[in-house]
């Protein structure tokens, strides 16, 4: 089949904002749509696809590795097929290739959303979870918390305490993924500090070697059940701020907005 043509240009990220491309995967439904996503997928994409036990993750996979190739392809002349990746030690995918903007990037799904987070020149990490999911979060919070983080949690009304695991979760595994370290950092030796209407804060343990003032986060919510958060290692200029943009790639996009640290 003819592939659609690559989306328009945009301008490169500047130096104090990160790009947020958002879709919602179970809503494309498009046939034609979804055989042209699985066109731009190299053949390690297309292999992972298929192993997918259940349609609605094959969906979620089709559409989120669709987004990021074709976000990428708004910052450099690269059709969305032409992509090449490289992992590093713990997996985490990166643009390989020479003579290319010096493009950062991150991917995160969950069910009912996907986000795919776009520097320039700086480390990137984002997530997106799905809150209304089922399952623990206090017990598990004082499995891998840190101390301050599970006191916080305890001095909540229960009804609030869901929100606010969400709120760590995502900052944390938008920090690990910024490290580009996974889940081999682990989640108790850092600890965030959260006050409304202020930016997130980061301290670390004496067994984690790294600094606060290194770090940036903004929390987003991007639906009632969908809690998210951006962390960038960013150490001057002026406060982040992340440009999002629903969009159904090849097809469709909304207006932009933006959040600054602090907001929501």
């Amino acid at each position: 089949m003819s592939l659609p043509p690559s989306p328009p240009p945009s301008p490169l990220p500047r130096p104090d904002e990160v790009h947020l491309w958002i879709v919602e995967p179970e809503r494309v439904t498009e046939p034609r749509l979804l055989a042209a996503y699985l066109a731009l997928l190299g053949a390690e994409e297309r292999d992972r696809h298929q192993r997918f036990r259940f349609e609605k993750h094959r969906q979620q996979f089709l559409v989120s590795h669709a987004l990021v190739r074709v976000c990428l392809s708004r910052y450099a002349p690269v059709a969305p097929q032409d992509w090449r990746f490289s992992t590093n030690a713990y997996g985490r995918p990166e643009i390989a290739g020479e003579g290319l903007p010096r493009l950062r990037f991150n991917l995160s799904h969950t069910d009912g959303m996907a986000v795919c987070a776009v520097a320039h020149e700086m480390e990137v990490g984002a997530d997106v979870e799905h809150s209304g999911r089922m399952g623990q979060t206090v017990e598990l919070a004082e499995s891998f918390f840190a101390p301050s983080e599970v006191a916080d949690l305890h001095s909540l009304p229960e009804a609030l305490q869901r929100e606010r695991f969400f709120d760590y979760w995502t900052l944390k595994e938008s920090y690990i993924k910024a490290r580009g370290a996974g889940l081999s950092l682990p989640l108790d030796q850092f600890a965030f500090h959260l006050a409304p209407g202020q930016p997130p804060r980061i301290s670390f343990d004496a067994r984690m070697v790294d600094e606060p003032e290194a770090w940036q986060f903004v929390q987003l919510r991007l639906s009632a059940e969908h809690p998210a958060a951006v962390a960038v290692r960013r150490t001057r200029g002026l406060p982040l701020s992340v440009r999002c943009q629903r969009c159904v790639p090849l097809a469709s996009e909304e207006s932009p907005w933006r959040v600054a640290p602090g907001e929501r």
